[in-house]
């Protein structure tokens, strides 16, 4: 038995684990010949549908329709997307091979030989969006800085180096490591996706089942299943399909700062008149316009969504609702539509920061992100300047 295969057999019940490397031209040759050897009721894959299918259709992305991810506020999400979908591919350029391809294999060996195939995988948007809520702000900035690391890297990888992904020892190594650096991520990525993989494999008909899987999950889905097994686990998976809700504190502080700075404007009129009250009033305005108009046209964005930007931020500051970023990046969006260039080459271009400002999708985004963070520093600077006006009123 290979190292990246584990054979469990529950009284007859028999579930064969393959562990694989998602860029390892030797795991799309072992996959599909596992299958066949093995002929099982069932073929269960480490994919959700949206993955399934973006695997399967590499040109999804022109299909996309980026004024409709950002009314859903998935603006955030579908960068996470592509910035990992850049690093898995350049990843897999020197193997030959594109991410996901032992899947699709996997796929396509279950077809050929008329064998059940399931998805087994937690939706990545539940996945990306549990990892981001359950992380405290520090947590979230070490995310930001390793997305934003791993899509600028220029580090090629050794085929020979992502044969040894594989390796248990190795596996362990990088999994103590993650564990130790984020370990709110290392338990959203792996611990719980463990559980849930196990427990949709576990569901999965049949009594003889491949399941094809990243070999990082080999330990973790093994153990829980054999729990399975003993009658020691549920295969309820509904807890790990909800959506964290925003921590009290941060909806207190999202209607508390508006409302202290309205309360700030009106004391300034109420105690200094209609001189002090105005003052205010353009300080407010001024350091958060001009911060969010300025970080528009650093994404440089389009003239429309900076001067958006310049007039909507100081009252989008003050809703909790809906924040600047939106707006621009809406104007951006319908203004300078994506082409289909745009959409072709935007796994290639999120490696660069000229791709960035090239590629018309990243540019909103990046467009979305830099007005917002202009706002947001207007808001806490703006506040601290109305408070020192205030105290010179007295």
């Amino acid at each position: 038995m290979s190292q990246t295969q584990i054979q469990l057999d529950f009284n007859g019940r028999k579930i064969t684990l393959v562990g694989t490397a998602h860029v390892s031209k030797e795991s799309v040759e072992e996959v599909t010949e596992t299958i066949k050897n093995i002929q099982p009721d069932c073929v269960a894959v480490e994919l959700d549908e949206k993955r399934a299918d973006s695997i399967k259709n590499p040109s999804r992305y022109s299909q996309l329709d980026l004024v409709k991810v950002l009314k859903k506020k998935q603006g955030f999400l579908l960068l996470a997307n592509i910035m990992l979908s850049s690093y898995q591919r350049r990843m897999g350029l020197n193997a030959g091979v594109k991410p996901g391809d032992e899947m699709i294999a996997a796929m396509n060996a279950a077809e050929e030989n008329n064998i059940r195939c399931t998805l087994v995988d937690r939706p990545i948007q539940i996945t990306l969006k549990r990892a981001w809520g359950k992380n405290s702000f520090w947590g979230k900035c070490k995310l930001l800085a390793t997305l934003i690391s791993s899509a600028f890297s220029k580090e090629e990888v050794d085929p020979e180096e992502i044969e040894k992904l594989k390796q248990r020892n190795e596996m362990d190594s990088m999994m103590d490591e993650l564990s130790d650096y984020m370990p709110v991520i290392k338990k959203v990525l792996i611990d719980e996706r463990d559980q849930y993989l196990a427990s949709k494999i576990w569901e999965s008909e049949g009594n003889n089942i491949v399941a094809v899987l990243g070999a990082g999950h080999l330990p973790g889905v093994q153990a829980y299943l054999e729990k399975l097994g003993a009658g020691q686990a549920s295969s309820n998976v509904a807890e790990l399909e909800v959506l964290p809700k925003p921590g009290i504190f941060g909806k207190i502080l999202a209607v508390l700062i508006p409302a202290c700075i309205i309360g700030l404007i009106i004391a300034g009129f109420v105690y200094g008149g209609v001189h002090a009250g105005t003052q205010i009033l353009s300080t407010w305005f001024l350091w958060n316009a001009i911060p969010a108009a300025i970080l528009t046209a650093v994404a440089f964005g389009h003239p429309l969504a900076i001067l958006v930007g310049f007039v909507g931020a100081p009252f989008t500051s003050l809703c909790p609702f809906i924040g600047i970023g939106f707006c621009t990046a809406i104007v951006q969006a319908i203004v300078c539509k994506p082409k289909v260039s745009d959409m072709e080459n935007l796994q290639e271009d999120v490696s660069s920061l000229k791709g960035f400002y090239r590629n018309r999708i990243l540019r909103t985004l990046l467009v979305f992100i830099l007005s917002s963070l202009g706002s947001t520093l207007g808001t806490f600077i703006g506040g601290a300047d109305i408070i020192g006006i205030l105290q010179n009123l007295k």
